[in-house]
């Protein structure tokens, strides 16, 4: 039996690298971008949390679209979207206009993850779904795996502007392959044959008949909700990790840019890896147990305590050692069940699986506003990040206690 359900997997795993390269591009240019422009720490915060304000006004909105129109038209269209936001980026004539393309590369990139869950929805047989979201969701670290060094090398050889010119043009590249080669359904596409189709439909049928989800289910259902803050927490963590890292080692451990970018590999190989390992036990557990609580909930509270205990270092020691250490384990544990988060949606809203992530992704969302704002504003403050980090443990911890004690 072919497999081109997993390349359309790929295809996904290589938007969401695309997405996050973009996203992250602008904490490698904190240092030029302060210096040219005069910013401070509080107005970096304010840019980069421009991005969760467009985030948050379209990560519902691109749910809905993608669940009525599908992810082909959706994910092409604001593909080329995200791209020329990018892009505009590196035109940018200070702060006014940075705030305002990070705004539209928030809008642009929010119905990303809503098609992500839709399309492993409908491409795959519940018992791949877990594995498949973390392939796709594995992109998130991997994209600094790449983006680290290669983001860091175009800010300091060619300048901050062509790097985000550059970044621009690989996300319409990715459109054309999309639209080309992506259809909504696979009895859709002729490169999946007969074997496949029955393959990735054993379940469906089923799901289809005990399944019709409300919006009322979506907003008041115990395990979405506490899986909605659950993932706040999460994208705190995430924001946190993606948009203030580099400039904590510059300010903290006064690194170069370019060291920084092979320093932060690391945590960001090590949560890949940890992305696919959490998705692959997912998968075991709920074909061993159908059980959404057992299957995703326990991984999601163990791994998030797992991620706090690692990040304590670093309120503690100034050695760049125990710093790799901690920051390499606290990202990977904290980034570790997220495929879980988006299997929660698929299992519990299989019909309105986009809108249900999308509503999900708005509480993420608001973490890409205040995690940039609130680092930036108390770095600013104390003059160090030990408050920052204080506050990202604290609200990963108490997503962890809310688990154990209510998403039964």
């Amino acid at each position: 039996m072919k497999s081109f359900r997993w390349f359309i997997i790929a295809l996904a795993f290589m938007a969401t690298i695309i997405n996050y390269l973009d996203r992250t591009a602008l904490s490698y240019a904190i240092e030029p971008l302060k210096s040219t422009y005069g910013l401070t720490n509080t107005d970096f915060g304010l840019i980069a949390a421009a991005f969760g304000i467009g985030y948050l006004v379209m990560t519902v909105g691109g749910g809905i679209l993608v669940d009525n129109f599908g992810a082909r038209k959706i994910w092409t269209v604001f593909a080329v979207l995200w791209s020329f936001s990018c892009a505009f980026i590196g035109l940018a004539t200070g702060f006014a206009w940075l705030f305002t393309f990070r705004v539209l590369l928030g809008i642009t990139e929010g119905p990303g993850f809503p098609a992500l869950a839709r399309v492993c929805a409908d491409w795959l047989p519940v018992k791949e779904r877990a594995r498949a979201l973390a392939f796709g969701l594995a992109a998130v670290p991997f994209a600094s795996v790449i983006g680290a060094p290669l983001i860091s090398h175009l800010v300091a050889n060619l300048g901050w502007r062509p790097m985000f010119f550059i970044l621009g043009g690989i996300g319409i590249v990715w459109a054309i392959i999309w639209a080309m080669l992506f259809r909504d359904h696979p009895q859709q596409s002729k490169h999946v044959t007969q074997a496949e189709l029955v393959f990735i439909q054993s379940d469906h049928t089923q799901e289809m008949k005990s399944t019709k989800t409300s919006w009322k289910f979506i907003l008041s259902n115990r395990m979405l909700l506490i899986n909605n803050y659950a993932f706040f927490s999460f994208g705190y963590l995430l924001f946190f990790a993606i948009t203030w890292l580099p400039g904590y080692l510059e300010q903290t451990y006064q690194m170069h840019i370019k060291t920084v970018g092979w320093f932060l590999i690391a945590p960001w190989l090590t949560a890949a890896i940890l992305i696919l390992l959490g998705g692959s036990i997912s998968d075991w557990i709920w074909q061993k147990t159908k059980s959404v609580r057992l299957a995703r909930s326990h991984l999601i509270w163990s791994c998030q305590l797992l991620s706090v205990i690692c990040f304590i270092p670093l309120l503690f020691t100034h050695s760049v050692l125990i710093t790799a250490f901690s920051i390499t384990f606290g990202v990977g544990f904290g980034l570790m069940p997220n495929a879980a988060f988006y299997a929660i949606n698929a299992d519990l809203a299989f019909d309105r699986t986009a809108t249900s992530l999308g509503v999900m992704d708005a509480a993420f969302a608001m973490a890409g506003i205040l995690a940039p704002l609130l680092t930036g504003w108390l770095a600013h403050m104390t003059g160090n990040f030990t408050a920052a980090i204080s506050l990202m443990m604290g609200l990963t911890l108490s997503s962890a206690i809310l688990i154990v004690l209510f998403q039964k």
